[in-house]
């Protein structure tokens, strides 16, 4: 049937009715009013559920469109209007300063004065791949048991990393120091809620679907159906995808957060599903990047997924990082980022020492941007050696983002080493089952994880 056939039977065949008093309230929308104010309210001030870290969203758009070469000063007027606003809780001036902000950021004139512009932005895979050149594809045996001990070390240790991480995400190292000391054990029972490895279990889910075929829009579609919501960069993808416009305009549209950490939080997965095989990683992280990221966020995807793809077959952690590293281009911003946190790698005495230096270097980016914790992720992995705890430890004590970073890069280790390398301490029972907020996904047990994983891998394969 036609659309106006269906609209014209359904006014045809409506039978008229009299509603009561209570029927003929307005309370319905009175509750989507509050919902839309706590919405509104969670954008100018709220905390991280796992860590209490504050956080000001709307503050965060402003700075990330500064870091991305942009004029702001008319949103930052704006910016202290709406804090006193929400402070007030006077929601009506606090909507109406919201929209102003966010038009503002949306129409934000270029500042040709900016360094950003002094790099180049990759906008596809295509044009990244021309520049780079990748390690020679190595066979893994995906049918093999050691092989599947491989995908259960690398996803138990993202749950590990991701528990050590929530505890203490969004604070400084320094501040960390002060208040907890040397942190090598969980400070408080560990769980599985983490709403990063939520987009990765979209991914495997789409993947085992399309395998290696698989398409930026096929992605889209399994995150609509299976995130309700999300957090910068995702959730104004999901906006985007939600009133049809498909990647990769998902992430560049409106979107100030689309060089934040979101997509370098999913490489991991990317390399588990390319074992070997760095180039297929890289690409397969591209798709699943500009979901909702841009150029140096998805690079930042990249090199995870590369790192992951790498600890299959290649033992030394320095020489992942460093072929990791020189995989991204080097007119591109990024390359910039992760070369000044290698060589402070190797100028520096400590990892403390390295940390300083990069902390100092891009204090002006957020804590869930892109390039501070790139930073830490090869810090950790460069002064960790290969050792297990203490490459833990590090990415810990480093601060910023912890859960993100830890759970990209304790995989690597894992992957490596296997099963035995995880001190059994670390082992909670909680690992046992994922609890997610994601429809059909609200509890997953981890062997699930696993037979999922290798299955999809080997589904994709023998197409």
């Amino acid at each position: 049937m036609k659309a106006w056939e269906i609209a014209r039977d359904l006014y045809e065949n409506a039978v008229p009715v009299v509603l009561e008093e209570e029927d003929q309230t307005w309370a319905i929308l009175k509750e989507v009013s509050k919902f839309y104010d706590q919405l509104l309210s969670i954008d100018w001030a709220s905390n991280v559920p796992g860590s209490g870290a504050p956080e000001k969203i709307m503050v965060a758009a402003v700075q990330a469109l500064e870091n991305r070469g942009y004029e702001v000063k008319d949103s930052e007027r704006l910016l202290k209007e709406g804090m006193e606003a929400h402070k007030e809780e006077d929601y009506v001036k606090l909507h109406k300063i919201t929209a102003e902000l966010k038009h503002n950021l949306l129409k934000a004139k270029k500042n040709e004065e900016s360094p950003y512009w002094n790099f180049k932005n990759y906008k596809s895979f295509e044009e990244y791949n021309k520049e780079v050149k990748f390690p020679k594809k190595r066979e893994v045996d995906v049918n093999d048991d050691a092989f599947k001990e491989k995908i259960k070390a690398a996803w138990l240790s993202q749950l590990i990393g991701a528990a050590m991480g929530t505890q203490v995400e969004g604070y400084t190292s320094e501040n960390l120091f002060k208040t907890f000391g040397e942190v090598r054990d969980y400070i408080r029972e560990p769980n599985t809620y983490n709403d990063d490895i939520t987009f990765e279990l979209a991914l495997l889910e789409a993947f085992e679907k399309y395998g290696y075929n698989i398409e930026s829009r096929d992605i889209a579609l399994e995150w609509v159906g299976y995130v309700p919501s999300g957090w910068s960069a995702e959730e104004i993808a999901l906006r985007n995808i939600k009133s049809g416009i498909m990647p990769p305009e998902s992430g560049s549209y409106n979107n100030p957060f689309n060089e934040w950490i979101g997509a370098q939080m999913r490489g991991a997965i990317c390399g588990m599903l390319s074992p070997g095989d760095p180039k297929l990683a890289a690409e397969l992280a591209w798709k699943d990047g500009e979901v909702s990221h841009i150029s140096n966020g998805i690079l930042g995807e990249v090199l995870n997924a590369v790192m992951t793809s790498m600890s299959f077959v290649e033992k030394d952690v320095k020489k992942i990082v460093e072929t990791a590293v020189n995989i991204i281009p080097k007119d591109s911003e990024y390359y910039s980022v992760v070369k000044f946190a290698l060589d402070k790698c190797k100028e520096s005495n400590s990892w403390q020492e390295a940390l300083k230096s990069c902390d100092e270097r891009y204090k002006k980016y957020n804590w869930i941007h892109t390039y501070p914790n790139a930073c830490a992720e090869i810090i950790a992995l460069w002064f960790g050696e290969g050792d297990y705890e203490e490459t833990l430890y590090i990415i810990t004590m480093s601060g910023i983002d912890v859960d993100c970073n830890a759970a990209q890069i304790m995989p690597i280790i894992g992957i490596q080493k296997g099963i035995k390398t995880i001190p059994e301490r670390l082992i909670h029972p909680a690992f046992n089952k994922l609890i997610t907020y994601m429809r059909d996904y609200e509890e997953l047990t981890l062997d699930e994880l696993i037979e999922k994983t290798v299955r999809s891998i080997k589904k994709a394969k023998e197409k």
